[in-house]
């Protein structure tokens, strides 16, 4: 049994853990620990405030005492407000403060599109537009080509966590480019994993999403690989992006 262990921040879509652990079919198991937030907005001010070291001790100590072996923060936005460098300052706190491994959702998304071998994307994000360009930087700093960034001015994640399939599939349509090998929906209040599937139909490329890459990042660090098609492409064993050149 490999166990991995997230901080989810607040309530927003943590059901796509348990539907996660389900599609992995294996021996997985999938602990996830809620953090406080403090402020539910989309404010570069209120992001870094949401994952400092303070409001993530508690659930690393929750953690600990579940067996977890790796430990994802399980929040895109708040890690990459800190930029590239201080989302790494970050994520090396994390994992000295937990003992284990530990990675955030930003550089799950940049490990996953590696994986995949993409070099451009387009971002379909539910932030505003401020903060949307905030995470193409740190994917620009990651050595990704950002072909395109469509945010949709959201300012709280309780009201991301309200969308349901028609509202994501109508966000991936207006983000998506011709020229972009993957598209990427950011934000971990976003629920996306019962809808991977339908939305890589309809778009016709790999879709990473924030929850789905959090726990492919959970595995990385685990040093697990699971074939899991219904959790999309990105779980699937066989070569996923031809590169353009």
């Amino acid at each position: 049994m490999t166990a991995l262990g997230f901080l989810y921040p607040g309530h927003a879509a943590e059901d796509d853990y348990p539907r996660t652990e389900q599609l992995l079919g294996s021996d997985i198991r999938v602990d996830l620990v809620h953090t406080d937030i403090g402020e539910d907005a989309h404010r570069v001010d209120a992001l870094r405030e949401m994952g400092s070291p303070e409001r993530l001790a508690d659930g690393l100590q929750q953690l600990r005492l579940s067996g977890a072996e790796t430990v994802v923060w399980a929040c895109t936005s708040g890690s990459f407000v800190h930029g590239w460098e201080g989302a790494h300052e970050q994520v090396r706190n994390l994992a000295r403060a937990a003992g284990m491994p530990a990675s955030s959702t930003s550089f799950a998304f940049v490990h996953a599109l590696r994986e995949v071998g993409a070099r451009r994307v387009a971002v379909g994000a539910t932030y505003p537009d401020d903060v949307a360009e905030l995470f193409a930087g740190f994917l620009r700093a990651g050595g990704v080509e950002v072909a395109g960034v469509r945010g949709a001015g959201i300012i709280t994640a309780a009201e991301v966590g309200t969308w349901g399939e028609e509202e994501v599939l109508a966000l991936a349509r207006a983000a998506d480019t011709p020229d972009a090998d993957v598209l990427l929906l950011p934000d971990t209040a976003l629920h996306t994993i019962a809808h991977v599937p339908a939305l890589e139909k309809e778009l016709g490329k790999p879709v990473l999403t924030a929850n789905q890459v959090t726990v492919w990042e959970g595995l990385r660090l685990a040093d697990r690989r699971v074939n899991a098609p219904g959790l999309g492409a990105l779980f699937t064993r066989e070569p996923i992006v031809q590169v353009r050149t």
